[in-house]
């Protein structure tokens, strides 16, 4: 027999929506809500109680502070892409102490450097294990030099381990392919670096790096946005010291260039430090094409070229750039 209660009895404790798609056997509604208190699910139109007994999936302990729910909780830690066996193996401290901090007798110490050896051995016993272990390795580098955020290197980290897959890296070079997945993590996550960068911090020839990007779009079908200048203006006017203010005007010249086709066929590194340079005049902030064009990775004779192109077709007046 079904029973019903009104809303307003339903106690704070009820959760919200569920994620599955029910609906009302009796109004048709869709709004049903979960009360974990009493194990039942009730439609939110017109009170009628769809289910009971409910079972609770959550931790049979409660916490009142995020330090308490952290002592509590009993899960590790998340699996992390950028560790060679995803941070899923243990790992023997190598401070020969025991639990309370008191050092190891001869004998016990003797054991535990034998059992870290083995354990250390275990790890990477497979060619694909020392593969990945070097890679990793490296990637852990070479972020760490180009100030890449944590995201960014797990999505470098997955696509390195489809590659591996797809057996891309056999007769190749694992730094060269680990900043190819780099270099692509970045673009994918609209955060670009210039490959003459990349290449630098990877010492990796630039042709080659190119030549392993462009196999990895080809085989792991990876979808990669158009490069936007909009994405450098922000790492170009940190490394020049400009304020908000001309980042905004550099925006705007780079949206209304858009808008008039400049953009097209031009690199857009090129197109961002000529945008840079005409804001930073506009604004009284000015950065001489030398600083600009050694920021960028481009030529001075780009910048005064796109510069050029750019007060011409958006018809700024000359006066006001001085």
């Amino acid at each position: 027999m079904d029973r019903t209660r009104g809303a307003s009895d339903r106690k704070s404790t009820v959760s919200d929506v569920s994620s599955e798609p029910v609906t009302c056997s009796e109004c048709g509604s869709i709004s049903v809500v979960e009360d974990m208190t009493r194990g039942e699910r009730v439609c939110g139109e017109c009170g009628l109680v769809l289910s009971d007994h409910r079972i609770d999936t959550g931790a049979e302990w409660r916490a009142f502070s995020s330090e308490e729910s952290d002592a509590r909780s009993r899960v590790g830690a998340p699996v992390r892409y950028t560790v060679h066996d995803k941070g899923l193996s243990t790992v023997i401290d190598w401070r020969d102490r025991d639990t309370s901090g008191k050092k190891l007798s001869p004998t016990r110490r003797s054991e535990i450097y034998r059992l870290r050896k083995w354990q250390i051995r275990s790890r990477v016993h497979s060619s694909m294990d020392r593969n990945l272990a070097q890679a990793m390795s490296e990637l852990e580098r070479l972020s760490s030099q180009l100030g890449i955020p944590g995201p960014i290197r797990e999505l470098a980290a997955l696509l390195y381990r489809k590659s591996i897959i797809k057996k891309l890296v056999r007769g190749r070079s694992i730094e060269a392919m680990v900043a190819a997945t780099l270099y692509a993590a970045c673009r994918i996550r609209l955060k670009p670096r210039p490959l003459d960068e990349v290449a630098d911090a990877s010492r990796v020839d630039k042709k080659k790096l190119g030549q392993c990007y462009r196999l990895l779009l080809r085989s792991l079908s990876v979808k990669i946005p158009l490069s936007n200048p909009i994405d450098y203006i922000s790492r170009f006017a940190s490394q020049l010291s400009l304020s908000s203010p001309v980042q905004l005007r550099t925006v705007e010249i780079l949206q209304q260039s858009r808008a008039i086709g400049l953009t097209i066929g031009r690199d857009p590194l090129g197109l961002a430090a000529a945008a840079i340079y005409v804001a930073s005049i506009m604004l009284d902030e000015r950065r001489t094409q030398r600083e600009i064009a050694e920021v960028a990775r481009v030529t001075e004779v780009t910048v005064r070229n796109r510069y050029k192109e750019i007060v011409r077709k958006l018809g700024i007046d000359s006066m006001s750039l001085g």
